[in-house]
């Protein structure tokens, strides 16, 4: 479904919840519960505590959605509550550093060779993890993302700017055994241009 047509569905479906309609929020649910879980899985790289926080997302978003003003900010909105609970979930685990990252890997390309991505993301900090996934994994909006985490645009753009010369970084740090770029059929010296 067209992006544009599906935000609009989900704004009249956002309005027929807020006047009580409840098969308008089941259908909320069904839309919005796999892409909420898939982000709080890469953040906490735990399925059932996913799962958990992703229940209590919903039971926040039913409660309080009689008070979101603009039925169009759903999305940043919905992804603030998943945000704000993942990151309770982590600090009451104590978590921070230990995170799975088998796991979180997988959850963001399982086709992807599983050890230079381990590697890069085992230093991320905690803001890193968070901008890079909303931006690259939930493709939300510079934006959406400062509703999000309630911050500034250009702060945003400013830790985006920073996770990724963290990620850069880390890959430069990583021994890749990258082969020579090839010209004609013929290797080339990795010092040329």
């Amino acid at each position: 479904m067209d992006d544009r047509l599906s935000h609009i569905e989900d704004q009249l479906l956002v309005m027929a919840a807020q006047e009580g309609n409840s098969a308008a929020m089941d259908e909320l649910v069904r839309r919005w519960q796999k892409r909420l879980w898939h982000y709080v899985f890469r953040m906490t790289s735990d399925a059932h505590g996913a799962w958990d926080i992703t229940q209590e997302c919903w039971l926040v978003i039913i409660r309080r959605i009689g008070k979101l003003h603009d039925p169009a900010s759903f999305k940043p909105w919905a992804y603030r509550i998943a945000t704000n609970k993942a990151i309770d979930w982590l600090k009451r685990r104590n978590r921070y550093q230990h995170i799975h990252l088998d796991a979180f890997q997988a959850a963001c390309d399982p086709h992807h060779e599983a050890a230079p991505v381990r590697e890069m993301v085992k230093g991320l900090k905690e803001a890193s993890r968070v901008v890079l996934s909303l931006y690259y994994f939930e493709q939300l909006s510079v934006g959406e993302i400062s509703e999000v985490l309630q911050i500034p645009p250009g702060t945003v753009k400013s830790r985006l700017f920073q996770a990724r010369a963290e990620l850069k970084r880390s890959w430069e740090r990583l021994d890749h055994d990258i082969p020579p770029r090839q010209e004609n059929g013929q290797k080339t010296d990795r010092s040329d241009p």
